[in-house]
């Protein structure tokens, strides 16, 4: 029987760099991924997703060229040739990971596991053709979307997020059954190559999880490219008439559409049989601590699967560190790391305009402090943001007001996924609003507005009153 000191079962985002790092430490470590590696983030989730709202991007950009004195007229698209850049992205990064691990001679068992069987101190991991022996194993399973009872997912009428991805001629029309991060990203892709797109979404407000403020901003975006919104509503029931879909909705209206989106969140997937022992999971979701770990010792689980935080980096980052817990255990060093603290884990929104969060929202701080300070600064009165010709949205910066420590950050606007990364050291950092202030922001750039909200915390902003 082949044996490995780790096995990792899934070989996405967490997988993936969990490998590489594990292969960097001289630990020997096999991959079982049924597909390709790089899971659906990669192959059909952020980086073919990143390529469209380039594109789309783009395309609007071209209809407002006049504002900088510059004339093109009635700019078009090929969809095809859309369709074949995106693929060629993927296969660029997703061919440079698979090369890496034959360089760095890694082994990938391109089957699925089917058994997962404790061994006496080690697991027994088994798909239809070979059983491999392990003694540590990471879980890496991630997941996939979630139905609703009135829908079936049959990629032809009712799309994934996956099938969309396979459109090689757009609709007309599409509807939009969710309106979280997923469902506004493809919102705004569709509505600025012309579709006209409608969302339909349960919850009173876009994006539950973004700060109040910030979701109305994005609705108000949104609406300006002609996206109708449709909050608090379910769909009730739909027909297909003619080659046309119909859905009744709660609000009493009927659309008429030729696509549905459903995106209503993920599911944490994990169909593997244990034998030997049983594994917690809340609901769907495998339980772990804080080292990452199941209720089984060395057995591990990261990313989507724990239903923790579903995001790539949310699953590299758990990755990273539990190589780092195996290579202590390996080496018997009894070590503890800090908590990873998920609510100061960035979290990005790739519509037109951007968002970018990280830490508390103001609901938030303001539930779990006494007191708290908000600073906000328009990037209407950033220089660098007027001459890009893009000055929709603002900084939001949220304190403690006893102690001064930065506890949130909200951003909409240009670049607002790239900026928010100082958001982020900031609030992993504990800063205060003084020991902020210490950091020099270059002028002239968008950075300028994340100083002057922190500035005006105090309401010490030089550029707004």
């Amino acid at each position: 029987m082949e044996k490995h000191t780790v096995a990792i079962i899934g070989g996405g985002p967490g997988g993936y760099v969990a490998a590489i790092r594990l292969q960097q430490y001289g630990i020997d470590t096999v991959v079982f991924e049924k597909e390709r590696l790089g899971g659906v983030c990669l192959n059909w989730g952020c980086i073919p997703t990143k390529t469209l709202v380039k594109i789309a991007d783009l395309f609007s950009e071209l209809h407002h060229v006049d504002e900088f004195g510059l004339s093109i007229k009635n700019p078009i698209y090929d969809y095809s040739k859309i369709y074949e850049r995106k693929n060629q992205v993927v296969e660029k990064l997703v061919s440079g990971v698979e090369f890496l691990f034959k360089k760095r001679k890694i082994p990938v068992i391109n089957e699925a596991v089917k058994i997962l069987e404790k061994h006496g101190d080690s697991y027994l991991i088994s798909t239809e053709n070979l059983t491999i022996q392990a003694s540590y194993v990471i879980i890496a399973t991630g997941s996939k979307p979630k139905g609703l009872p009135a829908f079936k997912i049959d990629g032809e009428n009712i799309l994934s997020s996956k099938d969309i991805l396979k459109l090689q001629d757009l609709p007309k029309r599409l509807t939009i059954v969710g309106g979280g991060v997923i469902g506004c990203e493809f919102a705004s892709i569709f509505a600025q190559l012309d579709v006209e797109v409608q969302i339909v979404e349960f919850l009173p407000q876009l994006i539950s999880t973004e700060d109040k403020e910030i979701s109305k901003r994005l609705a108000m975006a949104l609406k300006r490219v002609g996206i109708k919104i449709n909050l608090n509503t379910a769909v009730e029931s739909w027909k297909s008439v003619n080659g046309e879909l119909r859905l009744s909705l709660s609000n009493g209206k009927e659309i008429t559409t030729d696509k549905v989106l459903l995106s209503v969140g993920r599911d944490p997937v994990f169909d593997i049989e244990c034998k030997n022992f049983d594994i917690t999971k809340n609901k769907n979701a495998i339980t772990i601590n804080n080292d990452f770990e199941t209720n089984e010792k060395n057995l591990f689980a990261i990313g989507d699967v724990t239903a923790k935080m579903m995001l790539a980096h949310t699953a590299s980052k758990q990755g990273l560190l539990t190589t780092e817990i195996i290579k202590n255990r390996i080496e018997g060093i009894n070590s503890k790391f800090d908590e990873l603290r998920y609510e100061n884990i960035p979290r990005c929104t790739f519509t037109n305009p951007e968002i970018g969060s990280v830490g508390l929202t103001e609901a938030q701080a303001k539930e779990k402090y006494e007191e708290i300070l908000v600073g906000k600064f328009p990037f209407s009165a950033n220089g660098k943001a007027l001459g890009l010709g893009n000055v929709f949205g603002f900084v939001k910066t949220i304190a403690e007001a006893k102690s001064k420590k930065l506890v949130g950050m909200h951003i909409i606007g240009p670049q607002a996924t790239e900026l928010i990364a100082e958001g982020g050291i900031i609030i992993q950092s504990g800063m205060t609003i003084d020991e902020a202030l210490k950091i020099v922001f270059a002028h002239p750039t968008l950075s300028e507005a994340v100083a002057e909200s922190i500035e005006d915390l105090e309401k010490m902003s030089i550029n707004s009153m």
